[in-house]
């Protein structure tokens, strides 16, 4: 390609496609929005009488009883053609919820309202992620898919300094935080209206009835790697109270929290840029090994300064895999059937996550702290060993061909 096509395909702002950019604006008040809640919910739970494997069954459930709007989103969003109006009352929803757990009193107040502000993400995660691949030029997804968890992880750095901020100014004040998180997600729905434009497909090329057989084999190998670096990947709230038992005050875990997401932002769209050029499988190969690695240190370590340096390791495995997995797939699926794949990998992390939060808020309460990092390093370990075996014999062509017909 020539230089002057090369930057032609990139106009646009900063060298991305408008859609693309306002996407990620957009998912960066949200998460704004999100993790200002998301940072204090777990010790605005307990201080309500929530134990810790509640903690961990309110995260669980609300991210899997989502699971299967995610995978209907997608493929709905298929089926029209379109992905803004999914993205409309998905991110509306939470806009709408979010400001009412000023109001909870009770565990189950939070699971209701969790559920329903999870719902609301099932509905746009998979159109969202759509509209990014079908707006994707010069084949740079790993680029492009690392502007969006850039973007999602600027929002997770402001929302926690700005919980920060007011937990700073008056200690324990949780509700006044959930109220104040309500502007952002409401200013991402005027960011959605007036920035992302639909770019709808003509009839024949839409996707209208699914079969298994229309997605490759390696698809559906990947999605196993997946489920078991899942089971092993469980809510991060987990991490916040691990780093309080280690002596982390309340009013600073927000701010360590913050690290990771620091970490990422800076290089998630390098790692992207690098997965573009070398291939998608051996970042991901080296992001579960990080994985391991942090998981493993939190099961050992006992110091304030050891967690925080796992906080920022922990970083740069978010940037080597959240959003590398979803190019790589969008990479081996077919134009019209991207949000459908997505949302089934979306649909597949949500489910997963009920049994990997059940299992590691039980061997926290019942065995102690340490027991179900080291599950995560084990579960990861073993993703990068599969992914691995999914490199070489992809390479070699020796699995993911179409088998003849007698």
């Amino acid at each position: 390609m020539k230089g002057s096509d090369k930057e032609k395909k990139r106009s646009g702002i900063f060298g991305f496609n408008r859609n693309i950019f306002f996407t990620g604006l957009t998912s960066f008040l949200t998460d704004t929005s999100v993790k200002m809640v998301y940072s204090v919910m777990p010790m605005f739970l307990m201080s309500i009488g929530a134990s810790k494997t509640g903690l961990a069954l309110i995260e669980g459930v609300a991210e899997s009883t989502s699971a299967l709007v995610k995978v209907l989103s997608g493929f709905w969003s298929d089926k029209t053609g379109r992905n803004k109006p999914f993205m409309l009352a998905g991110y509306g929803l939470s806009a709408l919820i979010i400001p009412l757990y000023t109001f909870v009193v009770s565990p189950i107040h939070v699971l209701i309202l969790r559920f329903i502000e999870r719902f609301g993400k099932g509905i746009r995660t998979a159109p969202r992620d759509s509209l990014i691949a079908g707006s994707i030029t010069d084949g740079e997804s790993g680029r492009s898919f690392g502007l969006q968890k850039a973007m999602d992880n600027s929002g997770a750095i402001a929302g926690p300094l700005i919980a920060f901020a007011l937990l700073s100014s008056i200690p324990g004040n949780y509700r006044l935080i959930f109220f104040v998180a309500g502007v952002p997600a409401i200013l991402a729905i005027l960011v959605l209206v007036f920035g992302i434009k639909e770019a709808r497909k003509n009839n024949t090329e839409l996707f209208v009835k699914f079969h298994f057989k229309d997605f490759p084999a390696k698809y559906y190998f990947f999605l196993i790697i997946v489920f078991f670096f899942t089971l092993g990947n469980s809510t991060d709230a987990l991490l916040m109270v691990k780093a309080n038992d280690v002596g982390i005050k309340v009013a600073l875990i927000p701010l360590v929290y913050m690290v990771t997401n620091v970490i990422s932002v800076f290089a998630s769209i390098p790692v992207g840029s690098l997965a573009d050029r070398v291939g998608k499988e051996k970042i991901l190969i080296a992001g579960f090994l990080i994985y391991a690695i942090v998981y493993f240190g939190f099961g050992i370590s006992t110091s304030m300064r050891a967690i925080i340096a796992l906080f920022a390791l922990y970083g740069l495995y978010s940037a080597a895999t959240d959003g590398i997995q979803k190019a790589f797939i969008s990479d081996m699926i077919d134009n019209n059937k991207k949000g459908t794949g997505l949302g089934i990998y979306n649909a597949l992390l949500g489910v997963t996550l009920l049994p990997a939060s059940l299992i590691a808020g039980f061997l926290y309460d019942k065995i102690n702290s340490s027991v179900p990092f080291y599950f995560g390093a084990a579960t990861a370990s073993v993703s990068a060993i599969l992914m691995l075996i999914f490199f070489l014999k992809s390479r070699n062509r020796q699995i993911f061909l179409p088998q003849p017909t007698e």
